[in-house]
């Protein structure tokens, strides 16, 4: 008898910790919390206010940016015309006007440091045999590597400029003023760096939705 109840007690201990603790296992789902959300609910006048902007009648922008930009890549400047940004015709005439000044200057004095060079190379006078240059081989071949170093950067930054006025007159249209993006927005707002002690600034941000 003592030992049938010593394996009752035992089984029914078994039984007892084998029971599952729900306090004591980590659940995966989700249940619904005592919480409030942060967020709050837009109003119905804002809800109806959305709604009839999205279903308002589409609007033809008073500029099309695809024209301003193929306008810029024929001829830099057409495309701010275009959108009426004359005052911007002069910059960049005069940027892409003074890129391709510099690119034919550093090109000359390549060519001619150049054709120096291969002279000297195949013994042939030039304009800089009479100068008492020592090495002038090498002096003409570091002249010519410098000319045309020059040049391949004139060259990049002509190209620079001009990719920047087709994207000027791209920007222009998109933000011409007459139009009214909520989801592009540009204001000044107060620049504020957490970080150190200096003042706030003056600056500019621009929000994109999408």
């Amino acid at each position: 008898m003592r030992c049938f109840l010593t394996a009752l007690l035992f089984f029914i201990s078994v039984l007892t910790l084998a029971q599952v603790n729900r306090n004591d296992t980590i659940r995966t789902e989700n249940h619904p919390r005592d919480t409030l959300s942060a967020r709050t609910p837009k109003s119905e006048l804002e809800v109806v206010s959305t709604i009839e902007n999205l279903n308002a009648p589409y609007t033809k922008p008073a500029f099309s940016p695809t024209k301003a930009g193929l306008y810029s890549a024929v001829l830099p400047g057409l495309g701010q015309f275009y959108n009426k940004k004359y005052w911007k015709i002069p910059i960049a005439w005069g940027a892409i006007g003074a890129g391709v000044g510099i690119t034919i200057y550093n090109d000359k004095r390549y060519r001619k440091y150049r054709n120096a060079f291969v002279s000297e190379i195949n013994g042939v006078p030039h304009e800089f045999s009479t100068y008492n240059i020592p090495n002038l081989k090498e002096a003409l071949g570091r002249q010519q590597d410098l000319w045309k170093r020059n040049r391949d950067y004139a060259i990049a930054a002509t190209g620079l400029i001009y990719i920047l006025n087709i994207v000027d007159a791209v920007v222009d249209a998109h933000l011409y003023e007459g139009r009214n993006d909520p989801d592009l927005v540009i204001r000044p707002t107060m620049i504020q760096d957490d970080f150190t002690d200096r003042p706030s600034t003056m600056g500019v941000v621009l929000n994109y939705k999408f």
